[in-house]
């Protein structure tokens, strides 16, 4: 905060705003685009693992390896996303602080389940309550992503089987008169070749994506949902040195604003790279690109 900003009501006008953004709080809500952005850039590529491992397992020929993926794919695409991730984020802390119990309190004698109660020692603690504040904040986003990731990845699974599936089959017929093995034919035929089928779908669920970030609000992470309702509401003192009206109206518009302007620039980037992959394919959009250029 700046030193003129030190008594808020000797300040008026254009001042009182300059200050009034200035504030820690605001400085918190500037960063929380920055944890969207992040949340992001780690749960995609965590997803699309997610996912390319799943539509590998459903496509297997080994029938219970093909039953976990294709269940995997199910179970997570027919549960509302909201409802998966209230009971997924709290089934992974009570996972990981069962098995660190069973590791550091071997002689503990009382039952783990107490009624709705779930009691593990305090060393088992996830994490544990002397840490500091960051920590706890960092252990929340890391379930966060994870449940993303799994979630999403159920979608990228379905979407990647689609595009295997959609290499067309003269293809591996092909590689496989030529002599390659079932696995060179899947790492050098099918996988690159299925991303101009699967990136269409796989374009939507980045979309879809970006649009289900304010979940991190119902999960406890303080992301700009959480701080656009709080700074743009009608706050006591306790909260803010600048007491106002209710201003959510301005503050939801903004981060309107940042949804649509940061959809616009991955519809952007995601043409361009339609555009790379389908270039020479015998695709829809390859044979678009053949017609244009001749």
């Amino acid at each position: 905060m700046m030193p003129a900003c030190t008594d808020p009501d000797a300040l008026e006008g254009l001042a009182w705003l300059a200050c009034y953004l200035t504030t820690g709080k605001h400085m918190a809500f500037y960063t929380s685009f920055g944890t969207v952005l992040l949340l992001l850039a780690i749960t995609a590529p965590a997803a699309l693992a997610f996912g390319f491992g799943g539509a590998v397992m459903a496509r297997s020929r080994i029938a219970p390896v093909s039953w976990i993926g294709r269940t995997y794919i199910a179970i997570v695409r027919g549960v509302p996303d909201i409802a998966f991730f209230l009971f997924f984020v709290i089934a992974l802390d009570q996972a990981f602080e069962w098995l660190r119990h069973q590791a550091k309190c071997p002689d503990w004698d009382q039952p783990i389940r107490q009624g709705n109660d779930f009691v593990v020692c305090a060393e088992a603690k996830l994490p544990l309550s002397t840490a500091p504040q960051w920590v706890h904040e960092t252990y929340g986003f890391a379930l966060a992503v994870l449940t993303f990731a799994i979630v999403f990845g159920a979608f990228a699974a379905n979407v990647l089987y689609g595009a295997m599936r959609a290499v067309p089959r003269a293809q591996i017929e092909t590689a496989e008169a030529y002599g390659m093995t079932e696995r060179q034919t899947f790492r050098r035929i099918l996988v690159p070749q299925m991303w101009v089928y699967a990136l269409p779908g796989l374009s939507n669920l980045w979309m879809v994506l970006i649009k289900a970030t304010p979940l991190l609000f119902l999960l406890g992470v303080r992301d700009i949902v959480y701080w656009a309702r709080e700074l743009g509401g009608t706050k006591t003192p306790q909260f803010t040195d600048y007491p106002h009206g209710d201003w959510r109206m301005w503050y939801f518009l903004a981060l309107l604003v940042f949804y649509l302007a940061f959809t616009k620039v991955s519809e952007v980037v995601l043409a361009r790279i339609m555009a790379r992959l389908t270039k020479g394919q015998a695709t829809a959009g390859g044979e678009a690109q053949r017609k244009a250029a001749a």
